[in-house]
């Protein structure tokens, strides 16, 4: 997060800007990929928590910054595409925007539980729909606005604070919390860039700014931590598992969201939030509880009434 349409080994023969398919054919493909990136989205969360059980976040962002930023430079290489496209600003601003949501995401992966930070970050579809009606004039009104209440109602219940559930409630760190939502705020800000970036710039290039300002950002973040040498199998994880799942993650959104509507797009992440709870209760024992399994489920039905209206 090397191309061919969706992969990373060959030249595409045509960018994806000039689709000819038919609108129902490219909203098919549009999802197909949003459900690609989210299964490989799901994988580089595993291998941040599994890696982040001795290593800084701060440091496995700068190393994935880089793995991806060689990955980038290669595809966009490859693709014959110009490395800084046209609307350089926008294309900064969907960096900075995408560095700020990975560095608190990556946070709160090594402080929560897996599903649960996941189901936090993840509120970013509704978020997305939220900043696309304001900036990119995508219709919203007040059903959706209602999906929005309900999906965050299910953070309320996923982080059960103290002053709503009283002193016994088993809920989450408020802070972790928190920096997971601030995630979620970078996040969707970074993909209604690029739903305003999909006309005039390749998918590739647009992923190629993601890296290039995360590595410029996570130099200087990453030296304020206790930064760690990785042993052999923490390097396999971060270069073979974060690197690269990442990547083709990235890529797959990328083509996602030059595809299909925000909202719709976005509400198939939440796949992520099913694979992450198998993820947790697989590795690391880490079973919800109801009110957790209720939450997930008001967070997820709250994004698929924005996506349907």
């Amino acid at each position: 997060m090397l191309y061919h349409e969706v992969s990373c080994d060959a030249p595409c023969s045509s960018p994806p800007l000039m689709d000819t398919t038919t609108p129902t054919s490219r909203r098919s493909s549009g999802l197909l990929y949003m459900v690609g990136a989210a299964f490989f989205f799901s994988l580089m969360s595993l291998f941040v928590k599994l890696v982040g059980q001795r290593l800084p976040s701060q440091e496995i962002v700068l190393v994935r910054s880089i793995i991806t930023l060689i990955y980038s430079y290669l595809a966009v290489r490859w693709a014959r595409e110009s490395l800084w496209g046209q609307r350089r600003g926008l294309l900064f601003l969907r960096g900075l925007l995408g560095f700020g949501g990975l560095s608190c995401f990556y946070f709160a992966l090594t402080k929560l539980p897996l599903a649960d930070a996941t189901v936090i970050f993840y509120s970013n579809p509704v978020l997305t729909a939220l900043f696309a009606a304001v900036f990119l004039d995508e219709r919203l009104g007040p059903t959706e606005i209602a999906g929005a209440l309900v999906s965050f109602a299910g953070i309320t219940l996923i982080a059960r604070p103290s002053f709503l559930f009283g002193d016994a409630a088993s809920g989450l760190n408020l802070v972790y919390v928190g920096v997971a939502f601030a995630g979620a705020l970078c996040a969707a800000g970074a993909y209604a860039v690029v739903r305003t970036l999909r006309d005039t710039e390749h998918p590739l290039v647009i992923v190629f700014y993601f890296p290039l300002v995360a590595t410029i950002g996570s130099v200087p973040t990453a030296g304020f931590t206790d930064m760690q040498w990785p042993t052999l199998y923490e390097w396999v994880l971060l270069i073979g598992g974060v690197g690269l799942t990442a990547q083709i993650a990235q890529v797959l959104l990328t083509n996602g969201l030059h595809k299909e509507r925000a909202g719709r797009a976005m509400a198939m992440t939440y796949l992520q939030i099913v694979f992450a709870a198998v993820w947790g209760m697989l590795f690391f024992q880490e079973f919800p509880d109801l009110l957790s399994i209720l939450g997930a489920l008001a967070v997820i039905g709250g994004t698929i009434i924005v996506a349907r209206y």
